[in-house]
């Protein structure tokens, strides 16, 4: 088994991934693409968290590009020896997980949160902007009857709902692909990275 292809192949589905969040997560801030709800800061609490942009983006491109560097095969080696460098190279990437393990972590909590507390709208019972599903603990999001209480942003319930739960799963399956890098990391490291230039192995 080559651990470092496994890790290079990881490292670009996490790039992928990461890109993917900070687009998400960026889209939130500009609900229906208007801008004037971020400039009058009319935009929900967790939308401000900068979890997909953070979290699940900046945080988890660190990984992904520990990740994809190690599929080279011209490692010096540490103390004179190379397959003493591959394993220390695995080693250290299993450091890069972790952060990656901590990024997608935050950005699934905070996207959880965004969905069960909901939007922040103008309603049209108070006539001001609230949070109007804050008391439903996500119960809102299967009774649809309610979405009409926002009436600003337009359609702000299922632009939030979308982008979250988006984010939620990039979030997820980043942070099972980071935690199959700290078992592979490991076992890499203690085995010493033996792969042949022959060997093959589909991730």
């Amino acid at each position: 088994m080559c651990f470092g292809r496994c890790a290079r192949c990881v490292g670009y589905k996490l790039l992928v991934l990461a890109v993917l969040s900070i687009v998400a997560n960026i889209l939130l801030y500009f609900p229906n693409g208007e801008t004037r709800f971020a400039s009058e800061h009319h935009l929900g609490k967790y939308v401000e968290c900068l979890h997909g942009i953070l979290g699940g983006g900046l945080l988890v491109l660190i990984p992904a590009a520990v990740f994809i560097g190690l599929h080279n095969d011209d490692c010096c080696g540490c103390f004179g020896h190379e397959g003493c460098g591959k394993s220390c190279a695995m080693l250290s990437s299993v450091l890069a997980a972790f952060i990656g393990i901590l990024g997608s972590g935050y950005c699934v909590i905070i996207s959880a949160l965004g969905l069960s507390h909901g939007p922040y709208c103008l309603t049209h019972l108070d006539r001001s902007w609230i949070y109007p599903f804050t008391d439903s603990s996500g119960g809102y999001l299967f009774e649809y009857n309610k979405w009409s209480w926002c009436q600003e942003p337009q359609n702000i319930v299922q632009w939030n709902t979308t982008l979250f739960s988006i984010l939620l799963v990039l979030g997820g399956v980043e942070f099972i692909l980071c935690f199959i890098q700290i078992i592979n990391g490991i076992l890499g490291g203690l085995c010493g990275l033996c792969c042949s230039h022959e060997e093959t192995y589909a991730c």
